[in-house]
């Protein structure tokens, strides 16, 4: 999974698209591979010709897979879940949501949308190839692309989480047993057999005069095994926060600091408390928020010369949390927004917000380690 959205190409229905760095290496290799497999089947093709084709049908090959995305993408916002971006990279496409399904329902129908638009897609590449039998250089696209678009839905129904049939899997599990972290746990199970699977078979290419194309079976084994691992992982997140909100972790004491003060000033406040943000008050009235990824991202020797209040987060986009927040779906609004801190406000009767206290990932994170240590020790004193 890319730890970094990439490069921004467009948005398609409200959501980001981004490319991958990592996307770039396999274009060129699925290029390099076409082009060698069409001058193979056409050698009566020119090496321009050759190349134009295989190009086109790079693009069109992630453009199908963009279409996959999108599917499972759609079906996610009909449900009014929020899909942060689609990444292109080096295992194909990776849509992030916000949160995850409330139903089975929900998860089947999200799942399904994918494999399904990849074999409509099949079916209208093999029906261009009927349509246009004389276009030999649009047929040798179209036949190559059917039945990728084949393979691709086929390859994402079997039951190995994260794939498309392993969500679908845990949908059914999850619609039988009512039990969403049962489900996970089997998904994940599932995906880690397909994942083994995938590497010993891999191997044995390998091994076999297919090294190439053993290593990238693989490699693709060993992403699905640790994408499966981080979903049961999800799960004891999920167990381990459930009964939380935000009022239990914040800290009440939230500090504050001049907006009208140097970013040098709030350097050595930094270094002086160790704290690694702040709000920003001017005259006494909460302007914004300040942290130390802000000041970095000012080189040092303009620190003297640069003001707070100019590199602040401003007021209108701070993200606020509520004391009664779920502590769980706090954290999936950190992660989905990229913010490591976020202030806690009440409402008084006349509609004012008053900062309680902050919440901060730190804080989350060690509530987490807290209790796996804490279940940890019970499981071993129940054996005893």
């Amino acid at each position: 999974m890319p730890s970094s959205p990439g490069f921004r190409i467009a948005t398609i229905a409200g959501i980001p698209i981004y490319v991958h760095p990592t996307w770039l290496v396999i274009f060129g290799l699925i290029t390099w591979s076409i082009v060698g497999e069409f001058s193979a089947k056409h050698p009566n093709w020119t090496n321009e010709q050759h190349w134009i084709v295989g190009v086109a049908t790079s693009f069109l090959f992630f453009a199908s897979v963009l279409f996959h995305e999108m599917s499972h993408s759609l079906v996610a916002q009909h449900y009014k879940i929020k899909v942060v971006s689609i990444t292109l990279f080096i295992f194909g496409g990776l849509a992030r949501i916000e949160r995850e399904p409330s139903k089975a329902i929900q998860e089947f129908n999200i799942a399904i949308a994918g494999p399904l638009a990849s074999f409509f897609l099949s079916g209208v590449f093999f029906g261009i190839t009927q349509v246009f039998p004389s276009k030999e250089l649009l047929g040798g696209l179209s036949n190559f692309l059917g039945w990728i678009n084949l393979y691709l839905g086929v390859f994402n129904l079997l039951p190995g989480f994260p794939l498309d049939g392993g969500r679908i899997l845990r949908a059914v599990v999850w619609g039988i047993k009512k039990d969403f972290s049962k489900a996970t746990r089997v998904a994940g199970a599932s995906g880690k057999i397909v994942a083994y699977a995938m590497i010993l078979f891999g191997v044995w290419e390998a091994f076999h005069n297919q090294i190439t194309q053993g290593l990238w079976t693989a490699f693709i084994g060993w992403f699905i095994l640790n994408a499966a691992q981080e979903s049961v992982a999800q799960v004891e997140v999920r167990e381990n926060l459930s009964g939380l909100r935000a009022q239990d972790v914040m800290s009440q004491e939230v500090p504050t600091f001049s907006g009208s003060n140097t970013l040098e000033d709030y350097a050595e406040e930094v270094l002086r408390t160790g704290r690694r943000f702040h709000l920003v008050l001017t005259d006494d009235r909460l302007t914004g928020i300040m942290n130390v990824h802000a000041l970095n991202s000012i080189p040092r020797e303009e620190w003297a010369s640069t003001s707070v209040q100019g590199v602040m987060v401003p007021r209108e986009n701070i993200l606020w949390a509520k004391p009664d927040e779920p502590l769980l779906g706090l954290l999936e609004r950190l992660l989905a927004n990229d913010v490591n801190q976020m202030p806690v406000v009440s409402e008084n009767g006349e509609g004012n917000l008053h900062i309680v206290g902050m919440v901060t990932r730190d804080s989350i994170l060690r509530v987490i380690q807290t209790r796996n240590e804490i279940g940890a020790d019970a499981l071993r004193a129940n054996k005893e």
